[in-house]
């Protein structure tokens, strides 16, 4: 982790992100969004702790999500790295969090509430534990290796995808979906 500003300075410039402030413990606020996906990194070598746009680290082979912003006013995209952890990630989203594509086992580290849609399919989860506790859009778990839907958001609303899993049954839950239990929401009861 860098902590020289002549270095971070150095770095966010290198990776063009505008708008940004090195406050004195060295953390970096940003002004707009920061897009760092695409770059090859297998770090974040700055400690951001603001973006007031959104961020996006997505497609490159980060194994940590270390050096994340706290905050994210907009969006969020961790997906297609190979991550196995969500430690680090954001605890605020004020859009969309997308942690798809990944190896991720768990979800704990997630945001405990996403103001847009979360994205957490194409993985390796067995279970939502970790999940955020609220979802004020889409919530997409598809394409995992779920057996049941323990840990799932106490509130979506929007639709809950969770097709393409390991489910013997049809899989039941309490989550709350636009007003509607999921049980009577998946079974159309």
């Amino acid at each position: 982790m860098l902590t020289n500003h002549t270095d971070i300075k150095a770095w966010l410039d290198r990776m063009d992100i505008k708008n940004y402030t090195i406050n004195e413990s060295g953390t970096v606020t940003v002004d707009g969004d920061v897009d760092i996906s695409h770059k090859g990194l297998t770090e974040i070598p700055v400690q951001f702790r603001i973006t007031y746009g959104n961020f996006s680290c997505s497609h490159n082979r980060l194994k940590s999500l270390e050096g994340s912003p706290r905050e994210v006013g907009g969006n969020f995209s961790c997906s297609n790295n190979g991550l196995e952890s969500l430690d680090g990630s954001p605890q605020e989203v004020g859009g969309n969090f997308s942690c798809s594509h990944n190896n991720l086992t768990s979800l704990d580290g997630s945001p405990r509430e996403v103001d847009g849609k979360f994205h957490c399919s194409y993985n390796r989860l067995t279970s939502l534990e970790g999940s955020p506790r609220e979802v004020d859009g889409n919530y997409y778990c598809n394409n995992n290796s779920l057996e049941s839907l323990n840990g799932s958001p106490r509130e979506v609303n929007g639709s809950f995808y969770c097709g393409w899993n390991r489910f013997r049954t049809i899989p039941k839950c309490d989550t709350v979906i636009n007003g509607e239990l999921f049980w009577k929401y998946y079974n159309g009861n």
